[in-house]
Parts: structure tokens; sequence; C-alpha cells
């Protein structure tokens, strides 16, 4: 079996385009198993995994408890909002007691950047990123990726554009990565408060103008406007985003093209996505989701192989 060049999956910068390859071809494999009648394997029976997760999550916890279940591990569950952690306990210790119940791997989800890769330092179990902050969030990109392949038959040449609220995205960034390293052309856009001023030092083209970009793209992978993360008011209102901003059916429909429509969830309808175009044969955004189970076995399947 051929192996990750890595012990941790902490963003894809650390991946290389192999790392990433392997990843998508046993997630293909993954895939044929979870729409089988009998939908486990034994591959991973004597790992224990721990879901650590500091802030909250629906999908993302959700997709790796079922991959788990899938690969019939072991799993604890932890959830910050209900531990010693709101009495003031340290990262390190609350990992360490985890720890010291026999954990062999860990997924985390933290709201501080680079959370992961501090742990990764101190402790000898695999570490999965399931997100830091507004910094990576490396299986979500690794899905799209996937999604993308499976849908256009490769990711290389392809044209993708990230629209929204880029600033404060850890998709957008692990998905830049993930892109550049498969050989597909990215571009960002969205209103010039939410995109960052380095995104073009990572080769990028940077559109403003919704209309330009579509017609650019072959696909559209929309982000959530992450109001919970702004702390100041980046555009007037969510109305007038959606306005200049939000894909709906009749823009699609004058672009005389086929656009394949992406997004990590959850959608604001209305906002970002008309309900009309998340619901359209553009659509993949539920593949996204049975995508995403499929490839978080594949990672935890080879970080276990890389013991």
């Amino acid at each position: 079996m051929s192996q990750l060049s890595v012990k941790h999956l902490l963003g894809i910068k650390d991946l290389t385009p192999k790392d990433i390859e392997l990843i998508l071809e046993t997630a293909s494999q993954f895939k044929e198993v979870i729409n089988r009648p009998i939908k486990k394997v034994p591959s991973l029976r004597d790992v224990t995994i721990a879901n650590v997760f500091f802030e909250n999550s629906t999908r993302t916890r959700l997709s790796f408890e079922l991959a788990q279940k899938r690969l019939s591990a072991d799993t604890i569950n932890f959830s910050a909002a209900a531990s010693s952690v709101k009495k003031g306990e340290t990262l390190l210790d609350t990992v360490n007691n985890i720890l010291a119940m026999k954990v062999d791997m860990i997924v985390m989800r933290h709201a501080s950047v680079g959370a992961p890769h501090f742990l990764s330092k101190h402790i000898s179990a695999n570490i999965i990123n399931a997100g830091d902050g507004t910094h990576e969030h490396p299986t979500q990109a690794l899905l799209d990726s996937f999604s993308i392949k499976e849908k256009l038959g490769s990711v290389a040449g392809k044209r993708v554009c990230i629209f929204g609220d880029i600033l404060h995205s850890r998709v957008a960034l692990s998905n830049i990565f993930a892109l550049k390293k498969q050989g597909a052309e990215v571009m960002v856009c969205g209103p010039a408060t939410l995109i960052p001023k380095f995104i073009g030092e990572l080769g990028v083209k940077v559109e403003f103008d919704l209309r330009k970009a579509l017609l650019w793209c072959d696909v559209a992978n929309v982000l959530r406007i992450q109001l919970e993360r702004q702390t100041i008011k980046y555009f007037p209102s969510l109305r007038e985003y959606a306005q200049y901003y939000g894909i709906n059916k009749q823009l699609l429909d004058s672009l005389n093209k086929e656009i394949v429509i992406m997004h990590p969830g959850p959608i604001n309808r209305g906002v970002e996505l008309s309900s009309d175009v998340a619901d359209s044969q553009h659509s993949i955004i539920l593949d996204q989701v049975e995508n995403g189970v499929a490839v978080r076995m594949a990672v935890m399947y080879l970080l276990a192989g890389n013991k």
C-alpha cells in the first residue's frame, strides 16, 4: 500500500500532489463500500479515535463520526461546551487526559489558528484538523476536489472560482492550495472588503464582478457569509450582498453555459444562493456531503497505516 508523506493532516499546505492523489483514489474505493448493502469494513477495528470539537459543527462532525463507524473504529466524542475547558483547563491538559484513555487518533476543530499544529508537536497520536479558526479545513477541500473530479473527470485544467466571504473562510484557503496542487486555475470573487489583501500572492485571480467571474469559471464554489466571525460590518446589508453577489436561476440561465455549483454548507438560502440554484441540476451540494464520508474514511485509514 502507498503511504502518505505526513503523519498528521494539519492542512493541505503540507500535502504533496501525490498525497492528494492517493487520498482521492482511496476515497473512490471507500465510496463503493458505502454504497453497498453492508456499508462496514473492519479496516480500523483496533483503532480508537477521539472527536474533540471546541467549536460547533454539524456536518463535519457527523461526517467524521459516520466515517469512523463505517471503518469499525472505536470512537469517543468530546464537546468543549460540556467539558472542563469551561473551568479553565488548557488545551494540552484536555488532550493529554483524552490520550490517557489510550486514543490513537484525534479529530479536532478549534477556533484558534494553529491549534492542531501546536498539539502535533506535543503528542504522539495522529491529528486531523477539522478546521482551525479562519486558517484551514483540509478534509473539506479534499472532498471538494473529489466531487469536481467525479463530475468533470479531472481537476487539472479546470477553472474554479470561489465566491463570497474569502476573508473569514478556512475552506477557501484549503481549496486554493488543493486546486493549485492539482493543476486547476483558481479565481476568487466577492466584495473588496471580504477579499484578503495577500490573496494574489497565492497565484489566484481576483474578480469583483459576479457575472464576469461566472462567465470565466467551470465550477462555482460558493461560500457562506460568516456573520459569526465578523466583528465589524463588511457590507451594508445581507439584502445588498444578495443583490450584487447572490447567484440565482435567472442569472445562470442568462450565461448560456453549464456551471457546476458547489457549497460547503450550511447555505444561507436567498443570500449567496437562491433555492432554485441550490436544488437545481447544476448543483452537486448533496454529492459533496456523500463524498465527505468517503474522503474522511480515506484520510483516517491512510493515517492509521502511517503509525
